[in-house]
């Protein structure tokens, strides 16, 4: 099974002027715990974790003060991707080593969807599971 077969496509994502709030709205709106920041062109250039954000309040002290502040300066810049063909388990594997809570998948430079840790390791129980 590849991540073609189980990314989320349909994502909401922020581009660099995006506020530290947009990135809370929509992490929350959609329930995800990162959010891949793109460029103009859609390709991936930072991804925003809840994590990024706590750690930044917990340095600063401060919250609301922040709001306005561009998500993207809190962001991991360059982030790990992954093309579309890529095995399930092997993404899982890396997601694991590397720390990594969202993964982009993108397919000629342009984001086409994320994966979480838990779509893949639910994918990899449904699939065990089908062929038992």
């Amino acid at each position: 099974m590849t991540l073609r077969e189980v990314l989320h496509a349909h994502i909401p994502v922020l581009d660099e002027a995006s506020t530290v709030r947009d990135a809370v709205d929509k992490m929350d709106i959609y329930q995800l715990p990162a959010l891949v920041v793109v460029d103009q062109n859609r390709a991936p250039i930072g991804v925003v974790t809840e994590g990024d954000l706590c750690r930044v309040i917990s340095q600063e002290g401060r919250l609301v003060s922040l709001s306005e502040e561009p998500a993207f300066q809190f962001a991991s810049k360059e982030p790990i991707s992954a093309r579309p063909s890529m095995e399930i388990s092997d993404a899982l594997h890396m997601m694991i080593s590397q720390g990594l809570t969202v993964l982009p998948v993108v397919d000629d430079g342009r984001l086409s969807g994320i994966v979480l840790r838990v779509d893949l390791m639910q994918s990899m129980m449904m699939d065990a599971a089908l062929k038992a």
